[in-house]
This record gives C-alpha cells, structure tokens and sequence, in this order.
C-alpha cells in the first residue's frame, strides 16, 4: 500500500466516524464475542437500536445526554473526552434535541445528565456538570 493510499484509508475511516457510521472497531465485541477494549473517543448515537447496541456491547458505559445549546454540556466535552481516552469504559453520546425518545425513555428533564451503565444496566444517574475525578472514580467502581 502507498503512502496515498494510507492517507486515504485514514480519511475515510475519520469521515466515518465523524458521520457517526460504524467502522467496525465500534462494536464492543471482537470475532470471539468476549468484550473489546472501549474506544478512546465518545461515540455518538445514531438512533435507539444504536444506543442499545453500545449500552450492551461494554462491560462499562457513560452515557451522557446533552444538547449543543447547553453551556455545562459543552463546559462537560472534554472531560468526559478525557473519560473516554483516560479509563475502560465507553463514553456514548446522546444529543437530547435529536433523540427525545431516547431523552424521555431515561426521564431526562435537564442537561447534562449522565447515566452509568454496567453489564448493560444503569447504575448510577448523575445531573449536571460532573469534574473529571467523580466520573473517573465512578467508572472505576464498576469496572
């Protein structure tokens, strides 16, 4: 493979994951069904089946439900960014404005609100900004 075809590998799999369309590494479990290592990047979700699909795919989930108007839920990106990159646990998205039967089904009222999840249950519900050392604790409670 040339170096442009790297290049062009590397694009598309960003373009993909930037549209929020599955590459294959998205998926919690590897060829054998045991659970993979968690992505080091939040993962937004697409629609409900997506939602459920990630939730039970990882031994350990944040959800965060957010909406980009939001000021903590922008103040919230990094940190739960740095979740994602930093422990072994998924960090989901779930753009509230997009997803309100997502939102209404979890009993959003206010953003942010986080879920917890582990082995596919939710554990923990937290509302409002969380500071990075809460969240890493908490997710290493259930891992």
């Amino acid at each position: 493979m040339s170096e442009s075809d790297d290049i062009d590998s590397i694009r598309e799999r960003r373009r993909a994951e930037l549209l929020g369309e599955t590459t294959g590494e998205e998926s919690g479990e590897d060829e054998s069904g045991t659970t993979a290592a968690a992505p080091d990047e939040p993962i937004y979700v697409r629609d409900r089946a997506h939602f459920e699909e990630l939730t039970g795919s990882y031994d350990v989930v944040l959800a965060d439900f957010y909406a980009d108007w939001c000021g903590p839920c922008q103040m919230l990106e990094p940190i739960v960014a740095e979740i994602a990159r930093d422990t072994d646990a998924a960090v989901v998205k779930v753009d509230t404005d997009a997803h309100q039967d997502l939102a209404m089904d979890a009993g959003i009222r206010g953003v942010p609100t986080m879920f917890l999840y582990a082995d596919g249950e939710p554990v923990k519900r937290m509302v409002g900004l969380q500071d990075a050392s809460t969240l890493r604790s908490l997710v290493e409670q259930f891992s």
